[in-house]
């Protein structure tokens, strides 16, 4: 009766292990890159949905384009509490008198699938990432460890929507029309987590937003 592995079946077992812990390990470690930039497309196509449904253009103000339904992406030092020195996000509407072009709570979309939270994780606002208020999640540097966000083909760290669904893009809400800062190219964000990122798209004119 066979009571012990042999020495072949051992090293065979060990063999086996290793060449699994390579496989699943990098695909767990990525797993939360994912998760981080799906969130981003969802959020972004939100955005492009809040704008085509809630239209902006008023005849009567000359600055009615700074009021585009905007996703604004960054962090603050980590002394300070928006964000605490983490990558976030914020979802809002530059409707405040002045166009300030920082979110506060009357500007910020609601949370839909909790209407007692905004769609900020406390980037650029009045807003504490920790409050009860926001949503945590949009603090992707905290929930997902995403250490960088980098981008190309477009100039700033907003991107914007006009009620056709068209993209804009800026970095001071410095629009200076109803249609300057329009992309004229894709646009690539970078979220970068270690040495492991992934891309999200927004294409030129279209706005399709993609991984």
């Amino acid at each position: 009766m066979k009571k012990a592995f042999t020495m072949l079946e051992l090293i065979f077992v060990i063999v086996v292990i290793g060449i699994l812990t390579s496989v699943i390990i990098p695909r767990t470690q990525t797993n939360s890159l994912e998760q981080a930039a799906n969130q981003v497309v969802e959020h972004i196509r939100y955005t492009q949905h809040l704008a085509m449904v809630d239209d902006r253009y008023d005849v009567n103000d000359n600055e009615w384009y700074k009021e585009k339904w905007q996703f604004i992406y960054g962090k603050s030092n980590s002394s300070s509490r928006d964000t605490g020195g983490y990558y976030a996000y914020s979802i809002f509407s530059d409707n405040a008198l002045g166009h300030t072009g920082k979110p506060d709570t009357s500007e910020m979309a609601k949370n839909p699938l909790n209407p007692y939270r905004y769609l900020s994780g406390g980037y650029s606002g009045t807003l504490d990432w920790e409050s009860q208020k926001a949503s945590k999640k949009l603090n992707i540097g905290y929930t997902y460890n995403i250490d960088k966000i980098t981008y190309s083909g477009c100039s700033g760290k907003r991107i914007a929507f006009d009620y056709l669904g068209r993209s804009f893009v800026g970095a001071d809400n410095n629009w200076d029309s109803s249609v300057d800062g329009i992309l004229s190219k894709q646009c690539k964000i970078i979220l970068h987590k270690g040495n492991n990122s992934i891309s999200i798209y927004i294409e030129k004119e279209t706005g399709y937003i993609h991984l």
